[in-house]
């Protein structure tokens, strides 16, 4: 009796594991800035849900403004849209080269700019809507999210990567000179032992061969 309980709780334990673990994390990031000209760029947007288990309507929407100012009007134009569990593009500048780029649980709402321009830099609007659904009423969560977006020709230099390549050639420089040092040890070593054993079989030859066949007997009384 006391063995099958002991099972049945490891059982449970196992279960709640593989339960806990498939849960899906939510990780809420920021979005890149810098884009390079021509390249595709995702614009990140994460909108983690604090209870998973409810079911909730979501609609996303995507805006751009060339520039954001709090004191100048905004100027601002709809360019992407999820609505109804269907992702779409809204006519306008960045008609086609928009694409949905989120998570199957609306956790990640991002969306990804196809073939960047010069004139994609400016401040990008995420907006979220979630309505719950509950038996007796429906509370809602909206939220926004800027991503300020700067277009460059060329992509620029990280430092901390620029770091880690210089340190990989200085170690690959030390393990060329370590390795061409332990060779230069190896071969004089090596030379040494051969010109002991040349000296060696060198003296021996010297040796008269009448002291070879004959060698000398102790003087007995």
């Amino acid at each position: 009796m006391v063995t099958q309980t002991r099972v049945h709780l490891q059982t449970l334990v196992i279960l709640i594991f593989h339960v806990h673990l498939s849960q899906p994390v939510c990780v809420d990031v920021p979005s890149a800035t810098e884009a390079v000209l021509g390249k595709s760029m995702k614009l990140t947007c994460i909108s983690c849900l604090k209870r998973e288990e409810i079911k909730a309507k979501t609609r996303v929407d995507w805006y751009y403004m060339p520039n954001k100012e709090n004191d100048m009007p905004i100027d601002r134009t709809h360019i992407y849209k999820y609505d109804d569990e269907v992702p779409q593009e809204v006519d306008g500048p960045f008609k086609g080269r928009l694409r949905w780029d989120g998570s199957q649980d609306l956790q990640d709402v991002s969306i990804q700019i196809k073939n960047v321009t010069l004139n994609d830099s400016g401040v990008y609007e995420c907006h979220v809507y979630r309505e719950f659904e509950f038996d007796f009423y429906t509370p809602s969560v909206f939220l926004i999210k800027d991503i300020k977006l700067k277009v460059k020709e060329r992509a620029t230099q990280d430092p901390t990567a620029l770091y880690s390549e210089i340190m990989m050639y200085v170690l690959l420089v030390f393990l060329t000179l370590w390795l061409l040092v332990e060779m230069v040890y190896c071969y004089r070593k090596i030379s040494r032992s051969d010109e002991q054993v040349q000296d060696t079989a060198t003296n021996y030859l010297a040796i008269p061969s009448v002291q070879k066949a004959n060698p000398a007997v102790p003087v007995t009384e």
